[in-house]
C-alpha cells in the first residue's frame, strides 16, 4: 500500500502561523494570549492490525505517520481558528505536543501566541546567504 498525501486542509489563510517568535517583515502591535488546537484521534482497528504486522518486519509504520500527519494539519488549522476567534491575524511561537491516550488514541496540541501584526515599513531586507 503507497502511502497518499494527505488531504488538503484549508488552513485559516489571513492568519499567520509561524515558529519563530516574530514574522518577518511585520512588527507587534498587540498580543493576544495563548492559543491552541487540540485533536484526539483513534487509529482504529483496521490501522492498528496493519501496523502490528508491519511492526513485526521493522521499520516505518507508514499507517500511523500518515494519520500523525493528518492529526497535525488539523490541529493547526483549529489553533488558526481559534486565533481568528481572539481577534489576532498571526501566530508566533507555534509548537506542536503529543501524547497517548489509552493505546488506541494519539492527541495533538499546536499551541502558540496570538497576535496582532501590521506590516513594518522600517523592515530591513532577510539576510541571504551565498
Amino acid at each position: 500500500m503507497s502511502p497518499n498525501p494527505p488531504p488538503a486542509t484549508p488552513l485559516v489563510s489571513n492568519v499567520i502561523a509561524v515558529t519563530t517568535p516574530y514574522v518577518p517583515g511585520y512588527r507587534i502591535v498587540k498580543t493576544l494570549g495563548v492559543t491552541w488546537g487540540l485533536i484526539v484521534r483513534s487509529r482504529g482497528l483496521g490501522r492498528n492490525i496493519t501496523a502490528g504486522f508491519r511492526a513485526l518486519g521493522g521499520g516505518e509504520i507508514t499507517e500511523y505517520t500518515q494519520l500523525l500527519d493528518e492529526t497535525r494539519h488539523h490541529a493547526l488549522e483549529r489553533l488558526q481558528q481559534h486565533a481568528a476567534s481572539l481577534g489576532a491575524n498571526a501566530v508566533i511561537g507555534v509548537s506542536f505536543d503529543s501524547s497517548e491516550l489509552g493505546e488506541v488514541m494519539s492527541e495533538i496540541l499546536a499551541y502558540g501566541t496570538a497576535v496582532l501584526v501590521e506590516p513594518d515599513p522600517n523592515a530591513g531586507q532577510g539576510v541571504s546567504l551565498r
